[in-house]
């Protein structure tokens, strides 16, 4: 965590972590991305106002989403991006992260990272004198799920008095999740077998939050019975290939089907952060039914990270 406002001691507006910045600063961004996807739905563009900006995008894990959206959102602000490999940076090893940070800020305007170590970014972070974004870390992912906000406000009208289920394997997407319900107010259920919850320490830290509403179980049919949100992600991540036979057997019960969604209130949205594994962790019928809303989240990526983009490089 750089700072608990976003801002780092220059003044520039990281993006690290969910718990390092507080609710003010992450409202704003949701304004300014709500605004903007609002005036390019009615116009069909927005105001140029990265114009000459660059982007330096640095990928150790590839992702369609990440990759296009943040692409699409530097297009559509007027600026570039540079997609740059691990072969071409060879962080941590060709080159030493501090000394990345350094030479990308003297060439590009923002830098975003998505990485294996989430210590990777908090250091470019810190020696980078350009805003840096988490485009996901081992250990969270604020922008899909700052995206998820975004998603969820606009089909309930509110985050006030939700409730989020998550189902699933505690991940890097289930502790920014449980993050962002402390910070906005939702109450956080979430189901996991034995062996695979969100750790203790960072519950804890997500329980420093006034008010904050948690439980866990192992029991998805308990955590969904009283959601608004039913969420789920892959059992397998990258990285954790030699597990996927373990875990297969072990998350079956956890799987997001029409007999889970209807131990769920009747209103009860499905959301997914994608790439899904459609008959594994979630079923064509849960996916593709009246009340999922996976592929208006996935296009959130797009305009939550661009309203981001507008604050770092656009003066919003």
């Amino acid at each position: 965590m750089i700072q608990t406002n976003g801002l780092s001691p220059s003044g520039k507006f990281d993006f690290v972590d969910i718990l390092g910045m507080q609710r003010p600063a992450l409202e704003h961004v949701l304004a300014v991305a709500a605004r903007l996807k609002a005036q390019y739905r009615s116009t069909g563009r927005n105001d140029p106002m990265a114009a000459g900006k660059t982007l330096a995008m640095i990928f150790e894990k590839p992702s369609l989403r990440t990759r296009v959206s943040f692409e699409v959102a530097m297009i559509h602000l007027g600026g570039s991006a540079i997609y740059i490999t691990p072969g071409e940076i060879g962080l941590g090893t060709r080159e030493s992260v501090p000394d990345a940070a350094r030479v990308l800020s003297g060439f590009c305007d923002s830098i975003m990272a998505r990485t294996f170590a989430h210590d990777t970014v908090v250091q470019l972070a810190r020696h980078s004198n350009r805003p840096v974004t988490n485009a996901l870390t081992d250990r969270s992912h604020p922008c899909q799920v700052m995206a998820d906000l975004l998603t969820i406000r606009e089909h309930f009208g509110s985050l006030s008095g939700l409730t989020l289920a998550y189902v699933g394997d505690g991940n890097n997407v289930a502790r920014s999740l449980m993050e962002a319900c402390a910070v906005f107010g939702l109450k956080f259920r979430i189901a996991a077998p034995v062996g695979y919850e969100l750790d203790h320490s960072d519950v804890q830290m997500a329980s420093r939050v006034p008010g904050f509403d948690f439980q866990a179980t192992t029991d998805p049919r308990e955590a969904v019975k009283a959601a608004d949100i039913i969420y789920t992600d892959t059992w397998v991540s990258m990285g954790q290939e030699n597990e996927k036979a373990q875990r297969m057997k072990i998350f079956t019960p956890y799987q997001i089907n029409a007999q889970l969604i209807a131990a769920a209130p009747a209103h009860a949205v499905v959301m997914h952060c994608l790439p899904a594994y459609r008959g594994v962790e979630i079923t064509d019928e849960a996916m593709d039914f009246d009340r999922s809303i996976v592929f208006q989240q996935a296009e959130n990526r797009l305009h939550f990270q661009k309203g981001l983009l507008a604050v770092q490089l656009g003066g919003q």
